[in-house]
């Protein structure tokens, strides 16, 4: 548990790679400060993949980010976002939504799912995984999000995915599974960045480089801050 005067940092890491063949990734990511402090990520994989995913997946993003904006809570953003994309598409088009939010007014981690993949959340030296029964966004109506909370406290990771990862994971006969990796590399006291490009360089050894689907990796780790400096940053790389 957290001392009473122990500062951390919150530290929000991702990597992505597209489907082998592809020229656009179907997955989109988007990241946005809240308005009564922290930040919340959201993790959208359109259906199917290329443009036509991308389309769907950037449609659904952008409408979750802006009510995140607006101070909306995270399960009503997830309904709101599934009846907008349902009303948008004729429920002919679905999308898997993941959001996690570090929420400084409840000081917890908030993390909710519309996905097949499940989440995992690292916490007090265990691995807690994440997969309750719920169904992808835009198709079934009165579609609500599994949502999970804990509270906010250093040497936590939260672990999100779409369903290339484990595809791509597969292959590999003699690896561990996904929950064993995240377990190996939580205990290692990586970063939110090194957890999730060590996570997307075993995806990409388990294919060949060559991956089935496009592949996401997002996490938030909550760490002892030892900078102590009050700085913030964001950092992005991409090829162009």
């Amino acid at each position: 548990m957290n001392g009473p005067h122990e500062r951390l940092e919150v530290q929000i890491g991702a990597a992505k790679v597209g489907k082998y063949a592809v020229a656009e990734s179907g997955d989109t990511l988007e990241i946005i400060e809240r308005p009564h402090g922290g930040i919340s990520a959201v993790l959208v994989d359109g259906q199917r993949s290329g443009r036509s995913a991308r389309i769907v997946s950037n449609i659904v993003a952008r409408k979750a980010i802006s009510l995140l904006g607006e101070g909306v809570r995270d399960g009503a953003v997830a309904r709101a976002v599934h009846d907008y994309l349902r009303t948008h598409r004729s429920g002919q088009v679905s999308a898997e939504l993941q959001m996690v939010s570090v929420d400084l007014v409840t000081r917890s981690l908030v993390i909710s799912r519309n996905a097949r993949c499940p989440a995992y959340v690292w916490r007090q030296g265990a691995l807690e995984t994440l997969d309750g029964a719920c169904h992808p966004i835009g198709i079934y109506p009165s579609t609500k999000p599994n949502i999970v909370e804990v509270p906010l406290e250093a040497s936590s990771y939260v672990v999100l995915a779409t369903d290339g990862l484990p595809l791509a994971l597969e292959a590999e006969q003699e690896g561990a599974p996904l929950a064993g990796r995240v377990t190996g590399y939580a205990q290692q006291g990586l970063s939110a960045q090194g957890l999730a490009d060590a996570l997307l360089a075993d995806g990409l050894q388990g294919c060949q480089a060559r991956p089935r689907d496009d592949i996401s990796v997002l996490v938030v780790a909550v760490l002892p801050d030892l900078q102590r400096d009050g700085v913030r940053t964001l950092s992005a790389r991409f090829p162009v």
